[in-house]
């Protein structure tokens, strides 16, 4: 599962495929090369530069290097090796970062000091009400719901990203801060994105509270004139506590009497009108946005503290991950899904994105599967005539839907659990991964079934895009999928128009890193370089062939060892190699060894670490080096230390027995 701060790196690498290196820039991954040199043996990744130029990289320095993420149209242009091209780059989209960060974190700042209302402390109401929901929370649900409240209940305005997979229990998250900020006198105002979601979250939040004085509306294009004007009066003489729509109730006539709260689903998929408003309701009250598939710009932006965010990791209990079949559309598939699921009891939704040819589709499903009892549903439908068959599907009476992507959103049905989809390549990955999410929402297996025209030659885009969906079937995936579509429809601007064009030229990573730089630097904190140590031992130290014989899953082991920042993370990852392939060979316990004396050498502002026959040379950053160390050593080691005070300083340690290279090496470090 993917977690904050875990770098997704090296998943599936190609040879071929565009890597950035922290100091020489854009090259491309060329494979794993075993070079044997005076009777040692080491792994390299080579890659190429322009030019053709190659450059080697020690495995133990894996942590420098990271795939490259971003538009995918055009290759990135390779950076020339020994250059200052790349510096004068990174340099450049800086200080364009700068400009655009110092009013972020204005903004920010601004919303910090600003009073907003202090929600109460929990009331025996809110417990009761708590009590009575019938699933029993993940441990992540509860840990959010905890964030939220505490951010409720200071002066400051609440400005916090829920991000959970889809059916993790968000929805129950925004229920008990709707209901926390009601005990209070306060309204809410929940908006979502499409009109059909707005009447099954009104429902949702009518179960749930009926045993409560709580007045709950809908506002929506369904609701008849007069409706709305009577809700819109009631919301306004503070009659109606929680008041549920799409971007309808944004609009200049909706006045609160006393809004406390404001939950948004999705919010990038309002328009900017809708956004503009949003903007201005932030200032003044608590707001809560939830997303499914965190679209990199508010994914990041929390990542560099420019925003509250609370993540849901783990599926409700007894829930599967849906099974996936990604093919080329066939009727006879697609008759023996709909009769599979029918013969259960169960529901289909049959995803046709095309208003105008539904009708016909509907009949055709008709005509194919006999027992099915279809209807269709598209947005262009009138609200009471939508309202109905989403009625009558929920009450069992229609077991195939087909609809458009009116179904995308949030849509609930525990008892429909086959998804089919027609020409999925047309859609986009965000929206694949959403749509698939409404299958499987209860204990049962659900079955997706991706489907494209016969023998239509895809996009290059589009096949990456229906592999991803694939590939990507495990719980927890909303990230890997944001990362994914962020490769496949181009970076976009992550932080406004003015960033367009700045991501591709230095890739994702680099981006994130160079943002959260800046970042600190406006904020006054002190940005401590990580030394990068160079070790030059002559000692074996590799993955042989016949230990891992996969090379991605060699990369991945050398990428989790060159990232381990202490022993813990050493212990970790040894009991996960013991783990998943038997006994360590030697090889592989140098390579543990050589990532100990690295983490023990940062911390000793050491810069590298080389061996010339039986001495070993160890030479320190200038800045930092305390020359009384010299004294203590000297005592110790007596004659077999000799020490060279230049630019940068060296120590010269004769061993005493070359064979024990590692373990002399460590030694000496723990006595600096």
């Amino acid at each position: 599962m993917f977690k904050e701060g875990e770098v997704v790196v090296f998943e599936d690498l190609k040879e071929g495929d565009y890597i950035v290196h922290k100091a020489h820039g854009i090259g491309q991954y060329m494979g794993v090369n075993t070079i044997k040199a005076d009777g040692v043996t080491k792994d390299y990744i080579k890659l190429k530069y322009k030019d053709d130029d190659i450059l080697y990289i020690p495995t133990d320095a894996l942590d420098n290097i990271r795939k490259y993420i971003g538009p995918e149209k055009v290759g990135p242009k390779l950076n020339r090796l020994g250059s200052k091209e790349w510096d004068k780059t990174k340099t450049r989209v800086k200080n364009n970062l700068r400009e655009v960060a110092e009013e972020l974190i204005t903004l920010y700042a601004k919303r910090q000091k600003m009073e907003g209302f202090a929600f109460s402390k929990d009331t025996p109401w809110q417990k009761e009400f708590e009590d009575s929901f019938q699933y029993i929370e993940t441990d992540d649900q509860l840990r959010c719901i905890s964030e939220v409240k505490k951010d409720m209940e200071q002066t400051k305005p609440m400005d916090r990203l829920l991000c959970g997979d889809v059916g993790y229990g968000k929805t129950e998250v925004a229920i008990r801060a709707a209901f926390k900020a009601v005990m209070d006198q306060k309204q809410v105002v929940y908006l979502v994105p499409t009109t059909v979601l707005a009447g099954q979250q009104y429902e949702e939040f009518k179960n749930r509270m009926q045993d409560y004085p709580i007045r709950i509306e809908l506002l929506n294009r369904f609701r008849t004139k007069k409706e709305q004007e009577e809700t819109i009066k009631r919301v306004e003489l503070g009659e109606t506590d929680i008041l549920i729509g799409t971007h309808r109730v944004l609009s200049k006539d909706v006045k609160f009497k006393n809004l406390g709260l404001l939950i948004i689903d999705e919010e990038h998929r309002f328009g900017v009108k809708a956004k503009e408003k949003i903007k201005e309701m932030k200032n003044s009250i608590d707001v809560l946005t939830m997303t499914a598939t965190p679209i990199p710009r508010t994914l990041h932006m929390s990542i560099v503290g420019m925003r509250d965010m609370s993540v849901i990791y783990e599926p409700p209990q007894n829930r599967k991950p849906v099974q996936t079949y990604v093919l080329e559309y066939d009727p006879e598939v697609i008759k023996e899904a709909i009769t599979k699921e029918i013969e259960r009891n169960g529901q289909v939704f049959y995803l046709f994105n095309n208003v105008e040819g539904i009708e016909k589709k509907a009949t055709e499903i008709s005509d194919l599967v006999d027992e099915a009892k279809v209807e269709y549903a598209h947005g262009k439908m009138t609200g009471n005539q939508l309202e109905n068959i989403m009625q009558d599907f929920i009450e069992k009476k229609i077991n195939v839907l087909v609809c458009t992507t009116i179904l995308e959103s949030g849509i609930d049905i525990p008892n429909a659990n086959t998804i089919i989809v027609e020409n999925a390549d047309r859609l986009g990955l965000a929206q694949l991964y959403q749509i698939r999410g409404r299958v499987g929402r209860s204990d049962k297996q659900a079955y997706a079934y991706i489907t494209y025209k016969r023998d239509k030659m895809l996009t290059e885009v589009a096949e990456k895009r229906l592999k991803a969906i694939k590939e990507f079937t495990e719980f927890g995936s909303g990230f890997k999928i944001a990362m994914r579509d962020l490769e496949i429809r181009g970076a976009g601007s992550l932080m406004g128009e003015i960033q367009h064009g700045h991501m591709e030229q230095i890739g994702y990573d680099m981006y994130c890193e160079l943002l959260n730089q800046v970042v600190k630097e406006i904020k006054g904190e002190e940005i401590i370089e990580e030394i990068d140590v160079q070790i030059d031992l002559d000692v074996t130290s590799y993955i042989p062939e016949e230990y891992i014989s996969n090379s991605n899953s060699k990369i991945e082991i050398y990428q989790k060892i060159a990232l381990c920042k202490n022993e813990d993370d050493l212990q970790n990852i040894t009991d996960e190699i013991i783990d998943r392939y038997g006994q360590m060979p030697y090889e592989v316990e140098n390579l543990l060894d050589i990532a100990r004396i690295k983490s023990l050498a940062k911390e000793k502002y050491i810069l590298k670490i080389s061996q010339k026959r039986e001495n070993i040379i160890f030479y320190f950053d200038n800045s930092k080096f305390n020359f009384d160390i010299v004294d203590k050593l000297m005592k110790i080691y007596r004659n077999r230390i000799k020490f060279s005070p230049s630019k940068d300083p060296y120590i010269t340690f004769k061993l005493e027995n070359p064979k024990q290279i590692l373990e002399e090496c460590k030694d000496f470090l723990k006595k600096l």
